[in-house]
């Protein structure tokens, strides 16, 4: 039976409205807002605390960039290239990414605020020290993401792969990884506790935290 899907703030913002953009140049503090950045190639920007508001990535492929600092409100990215992108210390909220290549993506110290992932590869991802409230991924690959020392609340992974996910640190009570696929991942048994998991994944655990199982 499928699970129902937590219900978070979606992003506020209508396509139809949104003036097209080819390209887009980004220095630091810059403000954007209401435009749609589609079909391009944003490399080699450095700048830091610059802020998006009503704003639609689509098709957009992101190289050599790091946007440290920066604040996301009401944006949209879509079948977008973010790997390796580094954002460190953003503020992201009422955001959606759909069908994104986030290999290696830098969301260290970042704070996630109603941030929803669909169908995207963010393996080797970075998150840790970061702060996620209301927050979904579902249908998407984290094998070895770094969930490391963060603080997570009402936060909903859903049919998506994190094998070797780190999470040490991160007290994973109420989080619910029946749904998930893995076979091994980095945490203690402090970090477990109040963790929902199903049946077939207590022998994983089992195997993880040294224990044998008797049938």
């Amino acid at each position: 039976m499928n699970k129902k899907i937590m219900k978070i703030e979606s992003p506020k913002l209508f396509p139809s409205d949104l003036p097209v953009f080819k390209q887009l140049t980004i220095q630091s503090d810059d403000f954007f807002e209401m435009r749609m950045i589609a079909d391009c190639v944003i490399e080699n920007q450095t700048a830091h605390k610059v802020t998006f508001e009503k704003i639609i990535f689509k098709n957009v492929t992101f190289t050599e960039t790091i946007l440290r600092g920066a604040e996301f409100t009401d944006v949209i990215f879509e079948r977008c290239d973010l790997s390796n992108v580094d954002f460190t210390d953003a503020i992201i909220h009422r955001t959606k990414f759909n069908e994104c290549k986030m290999i290696g993506i830098n969301f260290a110290s970042v704070t996630l605020r109603n941030v929803e992932m669909t169908s995207c590869i963010a393996d080797y991802a970075s998150f840790k020290l970061s702060n996620i409230k209301h927050a979904i991924i579902q249908d998407s690959s984290l094998r070895k993401i770094d969930f490391s020392n963060s603080k997570i609340q009402k936060f909903h992974l859903y049919g998506s792969n994190i094998d070797q996910a780190q999470l040490s640190g991160t007290k994973l009570e109420g989080i619910d990884l029946s749904d998930c696929e893995f076979d091994g991942l980095g945490l203690t048994v402090e970090d477990l506790k109040g963790c929902i998991i199903s049946r077939e994944q207590t022998y994983i655990f089992a195997k993880l935290f040294g224990l044998i199982v008797n049938e």
